[in-house]
């Protein structure tokens, strides 16, 4: 998720106020010390346009193309 948020140039409080959620709830999301539910997960995929997948995936099995 940390990558996507700095690719697209946005802030986790940004993503915070968007979801009603505080900053510490994304940042534990971020950071990975907490996961989102999959409804939570599918509205931050809407939010910053992305597939679900690539919230999910490590950043060691992306590939650019």
């Amino acid at each position: 998720m940390r990558v996507v948020l700095e690719d697209k140039g946005i802030s986790q409080t940004w993503l915070a106020k968007k979801l009603g959620r505080s900053f510490s709830t994304v940042n534990a999301y971020v950071c990975n010390r907490s996961q989102p539910n999959l409804t939570t997960l599918l509205e931050i995929a809407q939010l910053l346009s992305v597939d679900m997948k690539e919230l999910i995936t490590d950043e060691t099995e992306r590939t650019t193309i």
